[in-house]
């Protein structure tokens, strides 16, 4: 049986940073042989120095997109309003720059500091297997992985960077295929080898901690072997570079160009199974595709062609401009954690619905949908849920088993929700635009946290005692009318946010520049002096009541709706009639006695309205097509930091340190893709993927029965493994296979790939809820140590069962996941 995590150790900025290494940079055990200490100690600094520097490299990545954004939209707004020649005069309008600039900084990021990644330990492993062996026994296989997997294949990678930097430099690329500026492309390829050798010299240290944590016997043996080692290493790459140069290498070029005797399809099969193998023993998966794809492509087809398709492959990876959101959508997301809003907006929701039963379930899943789509990342929020609600809900007599479930399910939503990391990874992999898969998600999105919303106060409606009404003492002093409060505060933001609906779309343009954001200002001052003062709100709470039933009625009755449209105008209308009959108190001589505002609204909104308005500008930008994913993540980082000023949380260490997580994650997910995509390049080019998709489309099974069984084994594969590796090296598999299926009920392949997307994305969900993984688990029981882990894995199978109804239903009706995008579209 594997030993469990220590919950001490784990990361809560990603779920995928499961054991970073606790040591700091240049500390060596006092214990390990002593010429090894200074070597790794050196190295150890010089990476940490570089991961620093590089990590501000965000902040002109920030910088400049922002100012795109700012500038392209303040000169549309300009121009609509008639004042074109003003804003070009104030050098407003669209960069030729930006793009460039943008994609090439963000490219920078990750592969520069792959090697800093390295020395903290945040490359990705599938350590299912590792964790079951004793320690001595995976340091031996870690050093003889180092020194025969990684070694090897990094020099290559930084040799044939090398190389594919210096044609750049020496000929004076330029970026034309698609840039309308055409930089020199030689400055960002310098992060090729440049990071390719800071990722070769930290293998040192990590050999040299394996040998400390085999002991001394163990360590004696391979020292011994080291000089034999280095001599035969530096002969193949000779041989591989150089053949010229060194005895043997005419007979190693031979060996190299040879034709294999196995047809290629049987050689990716093999390179398929090996891979498997390679990545459950636990070696970083990074590591372990580029070797594979060096061996076996040089196997299947030559050096040349290997070397070329991994140069081609890290080289688009660095410039894809939608995965340039990954390093700014998490940087925005650990700045809002770090600024404490989950915190303000948890108390505020718990206040709200103190006499409700379940109380503290609606606030964990209200508060989790919320920060799923501010921040995306799991271990953060499952922590973050667990600190908050966990010693309440222990206190108030909550069911351990169904609060765990709780709170572990509404973290996972974080991967769904956009703007979801995994999302904007799988865009380019299913070569679907990640705007569509934004869209596609939101349903199926609200679809589960509706379905584990139903679950908990269904079971708390059922048997009272699962979620009792808070004590006394955790209910907050409210007025005699609170149920008033309740509707006027409802009807007041929903009136708020159907005005700033209408900007967003454009109701006011063309009017006065910026008539939007001044109609919006104007309403939300409105509602705040509605707020504070009761003669007001006795004057403006009417008004907006029927003038919202108005709009209803005109569309109902000028036949401007019908069916769905007409069945929620219907009900807007019900819901304002019902709010103003609520509201006659207000109207009573006793009303200024009996009625007001409770404190707990005042937190409510501070924690409610930052993170709400930034949400609705950087989502509602993409999904409306008025920015890029890039651009929003972007300006929504730019938000957080804001914010994290505004609140008095903002301090420049702090913000080094948002950065530093950021890179950490930003350098594990997008050194896999180029690592994976240089994999998938080879494994297609031998034909593998064409030959097992003949092989499922010759079964005596109907197109719908094939992608059960995909999806069947996508489930079974995220018990074991995380999304990254999935994501990057399954489903890029079995997508010719999908593609192939040629499923009836779509109107292209286009959309059958966004609605294959989602439901991977909801099915890859129970890797958080599953074990023997179920990282969410470690996450929960580390911060709530007297909850058992059993009654925590029981919680989690519960909503497990919930998740898979949710992807069945999604699967029956694939509706539920292409409406919206077809709606956006104008479709």
């Amino acid at each position: 049986m594997a030993d469990e995590p220590n919950p001490e150790d784990l990361e809560i900025a990603d779920e995928l940073i499961a054991e970073r290494r606790a040591e700091q940079p240049g500390e060596t055990p006092e214990d390990m042989t002593a010429w090894q200490r200074p070597i790794t100690a050196f190295i150890d600094v010089v990476n940490c120095r570089a991961g620093q520097i590089i990590s501000l490299l965000m902040i002109p990545l920030i910088a400049v997109v922002v100012y795109e954004v700012i500038s392209r939209n303040s000169f549309a707004i300009l121009q609509d309003a008639g004042f074109e020649d003003l804003a070009r005069s104030l050098g407003l309008g669209p960069t030729l720059w930006v793009y460039d600039t943008s994609r090439m900084l963000a490219g920078v990021l990750f592969m520069a500091a792959a090697g800093y990644g390295l020395m903290r330990g945040v490359h990705i492993r599938a350590d299912f297997l590792y964790r079951a062996w004793k320690p001595k026994t995976q340091a031996t296989v870690d050093a003889l992985l180092y020194l025969f997997f990684f070694i090897p294949s990094m020099i290559f990678f930084t040799v044939v960077a090398a190389q594919f930097w210096w044609l750049a430099f020496s000929t004076g690329e330029t970026m034309q295929i698609d840039s309308a500026w055409g930089p020199l492309l030689w400055p960002a390829r310098t992060a090729m080898p440049v990071g390719g050798f800071l990722l070769l010299i930290q293998g040192i240290p990590e050999i040299f901690r394996a040998f400390h944590k085999m002991g001394k016997e163990r360590e004696r043996i391979f020292v011994r072997f080291l000089p034999i080692y280095l001599v035969a290493l530096i002969w193949l790459v000779l041989a591989v570079f150089v053949p010229d140069i060194v005895p043997g290498g005419a007979w190693f070029s031979d060996v190299m160009s040879a034709r294999p005797s196995l047809d290629k399809p049987t050689i990716g099969l093999i390179m398929l199974v090996a891979m498997f193998f390679v990545i459950f023993i636990g070696f970083p998966i990074s590591f372990t595709l580029i070797f594979l794809a060096f061996v076996f492509g040089i196997w299947g087809a030559n050096f040349k062609l290997t070397s070329l398709l991994m140069t081609l492959n890290t080289n688009s990876t660095m410039l894809n401009d939608q995965l340039m959101a990954v390093p700014l959508f998490v940087l925005m997301g650990i700045v809002m954690e770090q600024a404490g809003l989950m915190e303000r907006l948890f108390a505020s929701i718990q206040m709200i619905m103190a006499r409700v039963r379940g109380a503290l379930f609606i606030a964990v899943l209200v508060v989790s949908t919320i920060f799923a789509a501010a921040t995306g990342i799991v271990g953060a929020s499952v922590t973050i849920l667990g600190i908050m609600a966990g010693a309440t809900m222990s206190r108030s007599g909550y069911n351990v088993q169904l609060a765990a479930g709780t709170i572990t399910a509404g973290g996972t939503l974080g991967i769904l929700i956009p703007p979801s990391i995994m999302l904007i990874v799988m865009g380019p992999v299913l070569e679907v635009s990640v705007l569509d898969l934004f869209r596609a998600a939101f349903v199926p999105g609200a679809l589960l946290a509706s379905l584990y919303l139903i679950y908990t106060l269904g079971r708390c409606w059922l048997n009272p005692s699962l979620g009792p009404i808070l004590s006394e003492e955790d209910q907050p002093v409210t007025s005699n009318r609170y149920g008033i409060e309740v509707v006027l505060i409802s009807v007041g933001v929903l009136a708020v946010c159907r005005v700033f609906g209408w900007a967003l779309g454009g109701a006011f343009a063309g009017t006065v520049p910026f008539a939007g954001l001044l109609v919006t200002l104007a309403a939300l001052g409105i509602a705040c002096l509605a707020y504070r003062n009761l003669n007001v709100l006795r004057i403006v709470a009417p008004i907006v009541i029927l003038g919202q039933m108005a709009i209803s009625a005109m569309a109902i009755l000028g036949g401007e709706v019908s069916g769905a449209g007409l069945v929620v105008s219907a009900a807007w209308l019900l819901l304002m009639t019902v709010a103003g009959y609520l509201i006659l108190p207000l109207y009573r001589a006793d009303a200024a006695e009996k009625f007001f505002f409770s404190d707990l609204w005042d937190e409510f909104f501070q924690g409610l309205m930052p993170p709400t308005i930034l949400i609705s500008f950087a989502l509602g930008s993409i999904l409306l097509g008025f920015a890029t994913p890039a651009e929003a993540a972007a300006m929504g980082a730019f938000g957080a930091i804001l914010l994290s000023m505004a609140y008095r949380k903002f301090t420049w260490n702090g913000f080094r340190d948002c950065l530093i997580k950021s890179l950490e994650i930003t350098v594990l997910i997008m050194f896999l893709v180029a690592a994976s995509n240089f994999f998938g390049a080879q494994f297609s080019s031998l034909g593998t993927p064409k030959m097992m998709t003949e092989a499922l489309l010759a079964l005596d099974m109907s197109p719908y029965m094939v992608l059960i069984l995909i999806m069947a084994l996508v489930f079974l594969l995220g018990w074991p493994l995380e999304w990254v590796p999935i994501v990057l090296i399954v489903v890029p598999i079995l997508l010719p296979t999908v593609i192939a299926l040629d499923l009836p009920g779509f109107d292209s392949t286009y959309d059958m790939l966004v609605w294959f997307g989602i439901l991977v994305a909801v099915n890859l969900q129970t890797a958080w809820l599953s074990p023997p993984v179920a990282l969410s688990a470690y996450f929960l029981k580390g911060v709530v140590p007297n909850w058992d882990l059993k009654d925590i894995y029981l919680g989690m199978m519960q909503f497990m069962v919930i998740q898979l109804i949710g992807l069945i239903l999604l699967f029956m009706f694939p509706q539920l996941v292409l409406w919206l995008p077809r709606v956006m579209a104008g479709g």
